[in-house]
C-alpha cells in the first residue's frame, strides 16, 4: 500500500555529495536494488554491506546509510529508519537538511515528540524555505489540543481486514469498496518488487451493518491516545454481531488487472467510477522517461451490472502521477492528487470541473490546502467539506486526517486536524464519513507494524445541548419558535422548538455558538455558548427568554434569481434610517434572515455578496402593532444566464415582436434597478439554413434586442450583443431531425447574461 499510493506518487532521492568513485561489489549490488525500487532487497543488501564489508571507505558507508535510511522510510519501517538516521546524524554532522527532516518525521511517527521537535528545529535552522521546521517545532509544544474530542469516538478494527494491506474504503450501495493486497487466487502469485507483497485490487463488502461499531462499546484511555490496540474496543454485544460475516469479494474482474488498482470514487448514482491504476495501455505496462510506472486515473460505466467503457482521463501523463479521486456531492467536480510540476510539495490536491461528460483543466487547490509535504486521499462529504491526509500540516506524526470547509472552492477557515483517535502517530488516511461525522471509516497502520494497513470504522457519540425558549413574563414554553444556530460567526442553520419549547443539538468541539430565538410578537433574543472548554456532563441545557414586543419582525429568504435557490454567505443588513442603527446577519444554507423593526421609523434592507449585485428594499414608517413582514430578496450574480421566456422571432426575421418587447421591458427594469450592471444579450437560432446564415441572423437579433434597450435609455456600453447561431440547440432539433414549428421556435430565443455588477 505505502509503496503504491504513498510511494509511487513521490519517488526519488537526492543524495548530494556522493562520489562516483569505484564501489565494492556489495554496494553496487545494493545500489542496483535501490535504483530498481526493490527496497526490501535493498535493505538486506545495504545491511549486509555495512555489517560484513571490512574494507569499505567512509564515503561508501555514508552513501549506504543514507540510502538504507531512505529504503526503510519507503517501507514505512520507522523504527529502523530512526535507528539509521540517528547514526547518520551522530557520525556525519554535515548532512543535507532533508536528513534532519526524515529523522524528525521518523521520531514523531514513533511517538517521540520532544526529540522530533528538536530535529524539526535543526531542520528549520538549516534551510529557510520549508515552513515545516517552524510549524512542527511549535506544534509539538502542546499536544493536548489533538485529544480534546477523543473521548467521544469509538473505533473498531474491521473483521474484513486481511494479513496484507487493506485501505481506502469508499461507500458503494449498502457496502464499501476498498483496496487490498490480500493474496491472489490461482497458482501464480505475482508480487510487487518494492516490498514483496501482492499487487493491489479492488474488493467489495456488501453490508456495512456488519461493520459498525457496537453502540455499547466504550473506548479506553489507552485505545484513544497514542493509537492503542483499538481491536479491544469492539467486542460483539448483540445477536446481530454474532451472525456470520459476509466475505469480501473481488469488486470487478473487468477493473482489476495484473497491475495495481487503487483508491476510487463513484458518481452520485453509483453507475460511474473513477479509479487509480498503474499506467497501462491495452494491457501493457507503461513507464515514464525515468523508467517509473506512474499512476493514472481511469473511468468506467456500469452497464447491466458490468463495468465497461474503461477510459483514461485526459489530464493523465506518462511523466507524473495522478490518483486518489473524489467526486463532489453533485458530481460537478473531481478532486485528485498529483505530483505534476508546479505544485507546492511532494503531492498536492487538485480539482477539475466535470460537466456533460467533459473534463475541464485541473487547478491546484492552493497553499491553504497544500504544503511542502504530501497531501493525499481527498474525500468530500455531503456538506461539500473536504477531508484529506497530510504530513505537512501540524499533526501527530505520519499522515494525519484534516478537514477544510470549502466556500466557493476556497478553504476559508484554513484546515483543521480532526484529532485523536482518528489520527495517531502513524499514518491515518482514506477517511470517509457521513454529513455530521457521526460515523464512517478510515485506514491506518497504527497497530501491527511494518507494511500493514487496516480499515477501521468509527462512531462519534454526541454531547447533547438542549435549548429551551420561554415567554420571559409567564415562563410558558414557546412552541415553533425559530432558533438560528450560528457556528463560529458564519455557519448557520435554522431549527424549530417543539411543544415543550425545546430543540436539541449535537455539540462540536472547539466551536463558538450563538443561538438566536425569534417568534412573532416577541423581541428577538440570543445567547452564546462555547465548547472551547469541556464539561464532563453528557447533556447540557441553555434557556432563552423572550420579551413580548410591539416591534415588527421582518423575515425572509435571500435567493439567487437564476435558479431561485437559497443563497448562503450573504450579508444582510437592516438599517434604521431614523437613528442610523444597524443589525447584520450572514445567511446560512437556508438563506434566511430575521430582524426586529421598531415602529415609527423608516428602514432600508440591504443584501450583499461578492460577485452579486447589491439588493436593497425600503420600508416606510410602520405605525401598526406587532406583526411579521415577509420579504424575499433575489440576487443577480456574475455569470448568471437568464432565458427570456416569451421572446421569440419569426422565421428568418430579427425584428422585435410586440410580445418580445414586453419581456425586454423586464430586462430594462433590471438594468434601471442596478445602474452599474453590465450584460450580454445572447441570441440563438434554430438549425434550419446554413451555419453562416444562422450566425449572421442571431447576431442581428442580438443587436436588435440591444438597440431596443438603448432606445429606452440604457447606456450602450452596458450591453454587448452576441449571436450564437445554431451552436446551442436546446431540444435536439439539429440538422436532419424532423421537428414541428413550435419545437424549432424554442431554439429561436434570446438570453441575457450578467457580465459584471460593479
Amino acid at each position: 500500500m505505502k509503496q503504491f499510493v504513498r510511494g509511487v506518487l513521490v519517488v526519488g532521492l537526492t543524495v548530494c555529495g556522493l562520489t562516483a568513485q569505484a564501489q565494492s561489489a556489495k554496494l553496487r549490488a545494493a545500489n542496483k536494488q535501490f535504483e530498481d525500487l526493490s527496497y526490501v532487497n535493498a535493505v538486506r543488501s545495504y545491511e549486509d554491506f555495512l555489517n560484513t564489508d571490512k574494507k569499505k571507505e567512509a564515503a561508501e558507508t555514508r552513501e549506504a546509510l543514507i540510502k538504507l535510511g531512505y529504503s526503510y522510510r519507503k517501507l514505512q519501517d520507522t523504527r529502523n529508519a530512526e535507528r539509521i538516521y540517528e547514526k547518520l546524524i551522530k557520525t556525519y554532522p554535515e548532512l543535507d537538511s532533508e536528513i534532519y527532516l526524515y529523522y524528525a518525521q521518523a521520531l514523531a511517527t514513533n511517538g517521540k515528540y520532544r526529540d522530533s521537535q528538536k530535529m524539526y528545529s535543526k531542520y528549520g535552522e538549516k534551510q529557510g524555505q520549508d515552513l515545516r521546521g517552524k510549524r512542527f517545532t511549535v506544534s509539538y509544544m502542546d499536544m493536548s489540543r489533538y485529544y480534546q474530542d477523543s473521548a467521544s469516538y469509538q473505533l473498531r478494527n474491521l473483521p474484513i481486514n486481511s494479513r496484507q494491506a487493506d485501505f481506502s474504503p469508499m461507500y458503494y450501495k449498502n457496502g464499501i469498496v476498498f483496496v487490498s493486497a490480500r493474496d491472489e487466487s490461482g497458482p501464480v502469485k505475482r508480487v510487487f518488487a518494492w516490498n514483496q507483497t501482492p499487487f493491489l485490487d479492488l474488493y467489495f463488502h456488501p453490508d456495512t451493518n456488519q461493520l459498525h461499531v457496537p453502540v455499547s462499546v466504550q473506548p479506553t484511555r489507552a485505545a484513544v491516545i497514542g493509537g492503542g490496540d483499538v481491536t479491544k474496543m469492539a467486542k460483539p454485544d448483540s445477536a446481530a454481531d454474532q451472525q456470520p460475516l459476509t466475505k469480501a469479494e473481488i469488486f470487478s474482474r473487468t477493473l482489476n488487472t495484473k497491475y495495481h488498482e487503487g483508491p476510487m470514487t463513484f458518481s452520485k448514482d453509483q453507475n460511474f467510477i473513477v479509479y487509480t491504476r498503474n499506467n497501462t495501455s491495452k494491457g501493457k505496462s507503461g513507464k515514464s522517461s525515468d523508467g517509473i510506472k506512474k499512476l493514472k486515473l481511469y473511468s468506467g460505466v456500469n452497464k447491466n451490472g458490468k463495468w465497461e467503457d474503461i477510459q483514461e482521463l485526459p489530464f493523465n501523463s506518462n511523466e507524473y502521477s495522478v490518483g486518489h479521486p473524489a467526486f463532489s456531492p453533485d458530481d460537478s467536480r473531481l478532486y485528485f492528487v498529483s505530483d505534476m510540476p508546479g505544485g507546492y510539495g511532494g503531492t498536492d490536491i487538485y480539482v477539475v470541473e466535470y460537466a456533460n461528460g467533459k473534463w475541464g483543466t485541473p487547478v491546484n487547490m492552493g497553499k491553504e490546502i497544500n504544503t511542502e509535504g504530501n497531501e493525499m486521499f481527498p474525500f468530500v462529504d455531503e456538506n461539500g467539506f473536504l477531508y484529506f491526509s497530510s504530513d505537512g500540516h501540524e499533526g501527530l506524526g505520519g499522515l494525519d486526517v484534516f478537514l477544510a470547509e470549502l466556500k466557493e472552492g476556497i478553504a476559508y477557515k484554513g484546515v483543521q486536524n480532526v484529532g485523536a483517535p482518528i489520527n495517531s502517530e502513524k499514518d491515518d488516511f482514506g477517511f470517509i464519513t457521513d454529513r455530521n461525522r457521526t460515523s464512517g471509516y478510515f485506514s491506518s497502520n497504527r497497530t501491527k507494524g511494518v507494511s500493514d494497513d487496516d480499515i477501521y470504522s468509527f462512531r462519534r457519540t454526541c454531547k447533547q445541548l438542549n435549548i429551551f425558549v420561554f415567554d420571559a413574563k409567564t415562563g410558558t414554553p414557546l412552541e415553533n419558535a425559530d432558533v438560528r444556530v450560528i457556528r463560529n460567526s458564519t455557519n448557520q442553520e435554522l431549527r424549530l422548538t417543539d411543544v415543550k419549547g425545546k430543540m436539541d443539538l449535537c455539540l462540536e468541539p472547539n466551536m463558538e455558538y450563538e443561538f438566536k430565538a425569534i417568534k412573532e410578537g416577541f423581541a428577538m433574543n440570543s445567547v452564546r455558548f462555547s465548547t472551547l472548554t469541556q464539561s464532563p456532563r453528557p447533556v447540557l441545557n441553555v434557556s432563552i427568554y423572550l420579551q413580548r414586543s410591539e416591534n415588527t419582525l421582518v423575515k425572509g429568504v435571500v435567493k439567487t434569481e437564476v435558479n431561485q435557490q437559497p443563497a448562503s454567505g450573504v450579508k444582510v443588513t437592516l438599517r434604521n434610517d431614523k437613528d442610523k442603527s444597524e443589525q447584520t446577519v450572514t445567511t446560512g444554507p437556508d438563506g434566511g434572515y430575521e430582524f426586529d423593526m421598531k415602529p415609527n421609523a423608516p428602514y432600508t434592507l440591504t443584501a450583499e455578496k461578492n460577485q452579486y449585485a447589491t439588493k436593497k428594499s425600503q420600508y416606510a414608517k410602520n405605525k401598526t402593532k406587532a406583526k411579521t413582514v415577509s420579504d424575499s430578496l433575489g440576487l443577480y450574480g456574475v455569470g448568471d444566464v437568464f432565458q427570456l421566456k416569451n421572446i421569440y422571432y419569426d422565421l428568418n426575421r430579427f425584428f422585435i415582436r410586440p410580445d418580445a418587447a414586453k419581456e425586454l421591458d423586464r430586462v430594462l427594469a433590471v438594468l434601471k434597478e442596478y445602474p452599474t450592471m453590465k450584460i450580454e444579450m445572447r441570441s440563438h437560432t434554430d438549425a434550419r439554413a446554413t451555419d453562416a446564415y444562422n450566425m449572421r441572423l442571431s447576431e442581428n437579433r442580438a443587436r436588435a434586442a440591444k438597440d431596443y434597450l438603448v432606445s429606452r435609455g440604457v447606456q450602450a456600453d452596458r450591453i454587448t450583443a452576441q449571436g450564437y447561431g445554431e451552436s446551442e440547440i436546446l431540444n435536439g432539433c439539429v440538422d436532419g431531425v424532423q421537428c414541428t414549428e413550435s419545437e424549432h421556435q424554442k431554439n429561436r430565443r434570446t438570453e441575457f447574461k450578467v457580465v459584471s455588477v460593479q
